[in-house]
């Protein structure tokens, strides 16, 4: 069963975010903030990341350059209530498979699965 970290400094994100992605076939783990995401990034490796930018200790886009220099290429999709586009671009140059805005639809978040899950 593929793995998924989610990270995102909200409890009731993380539990909705899990079970979505339990009911399309992942086993997950949970970060409650961006440290604790590049930690357990690095250290289990997942299939895929569900990162929000916003989160304390480091921000979702200091993880996505962490994983860029470790040289990790999980795939990391990006939720955000950020709807800029310059914070959109910033996320692709580091490297995000995806980017969905927050509240998350969630036929979206599975239609993401399903094309990230084809792309590995």
């Amino acid at each position: 069963m593929p793995l998924v970290l989610i990270a995102d400094d909200s409890m009731f994100q993380r539990f909705m975010l899990s079970k979505i992605a339990r009911e399309s076939g992942y086993e997950t783990l949970e970060a409650k903030n961006g440290q604790e995401c590049i930690d357990l990034g690095l250290e289990k490796r997942p299939d895929l990341v569900i990162l929000d930018l916003n989160m304390p200790e480091k921000s979702g886009l200091d993880v996505l350059s962490a994983f860029r220099e470790a040289g990790c290429d999980t795939p990391v999709l990006v939720l955000t209530a950020d709807i800029q586009s310059t914070t959109r671009e910033l996320c692709e140059q580091l490297g995000a498979a995806g980017f969905l805005n927050k509240p998350v639809d969630e036929a979206a978040l599975r239609q993401e699965f399903t094309r990230l899950a084809a792309s590995a």
